[in-house]
């Protein structure tokens, strides 16, 4: 599927809202490897339409989903 391999399945290549910078965390890629996660990496809240995730969905229209999501994961929509 399209997207960041570290990126929820369920979001990968749908459009979300960046809401807020979490601040910069070390990079779980390379902590995943046992190595330093260094250089560290900006985190962002992301804020999707839970229609736009899930085709069929019947909830309210302003019914949203949140991910964190680090920028080196996220494509300019």
């Amino acid at each position: 599927p399209p997207g960041h391999f570290r990126t929820p399945f369920y979001i990968r290549g749908k459009v979300g809202h960046v809401v807020r910078a979490l601040g910069e965390f070390r990079n779980p890629e390379r902590l995943g490897l046992g190595l330093d996660g260094l250089p560290k990496k900006q985190l962002y809240e992301v804020r999707f339409q839970q229609a736009e995730v899930w085709p069929n969905y019947n909830g309210p229209v302003h019914d949203t989903l949140v991910v964190d999501i680090y920028q080196h994961w996220l494509d300019q929509a």
